[in-house]
């Protein structure tokens, strides 16, 4: 398990951020992305949901549970507002 401090400098890896979004575009913006990310070989990925009412979030994680393409993912431990994903290698 990776601890969730290993990630400190998230800056650098590609983000998809949701703010402003419905639950219908971001569910095909993030399917897209994390897709996207998994043919460009990328291992780690950040997806920027805000806290908010906690609906993107939700919608986010039902998807990143049941994706074949996700490896990992947990919360980012200095911001909770963003899940730090972990792509699985082809």
């Amino acid at each position: 398990m990776k601890s969730k401090l290993d990630d400190v400098f998230i800056e650098n890896l590609p983000t998809l951020d949701l703010h402003g979004e419905i639950r219908s575009s971001a569910r095909v913006l993030i399917k897209e992305f994390i897709y996207d990310n998994y043919i460009l070989r990328n291992k780690k990925i950040v997806i920027i949901h805000g806290i908010g009412t906690g609906a993107l979030k939700e919608e986010l994680y039902k998807i990143l549970k049941s994706s074949k393409y996700v490896e990992e993912y947990h919360l980012n431990g200095f911001n909770t507002g963003c899940t730090l994903i972990y792509i699985k290698n082809r």
